[in-house]
């Protein structure tokens, strides 16, 4: 089952997190030979709003990077969407959903930098 976590993100801004990810006895979970997705959405079933993470792994840390540039979240409009950061192992293409929750847009004042 997939640990829940709500992150908020500022409108315009640069925006980076780290998860870590654990193995079930609560131990850094080894990275190695997985790759890493992240996205988010206004909802689960929307096709056409989705904006990808990038993501990053350190191996020996269990830590994803999930970071958007400030040009991505100028796009996003203010309100709620949810998100998943699922890790993919290489050779197996087993699937984990690692993360999700909710993420919020706070509006921005600024609109010119």
């Amino acid at each position: 089952m997939a640990a829940r976590a709500n992150l908020t993100i500022t409108q315009g801004a640069t925006f980076s997190t780290d998860v870590t990810v654990t193995d079930n006895d609560g131990g850094v979970f080894d990275l190695t030979g997985h790759t890493s997705y992240a996205a988010l959405s206004k909802g689960f079933a929307s096709t056409n709003t989705r904006t990808a993470f990038t993501t990053s792994n350190n191996t020996s840390t269990g830590v994803i990077t999930l970071t958007l540039t400030s040009q991505q979240t100028s796009t996003l409009e203010d309100g709620r969407y949810v998100y998943d950061v699922t890790i993919v192992n290489d050779s197996t293409s087993t699937v984990t959903r690692v993360v999700e929750g909710i993420a919020t847009i706070i509006p921005r004042v600024t609109s010119s930098y």
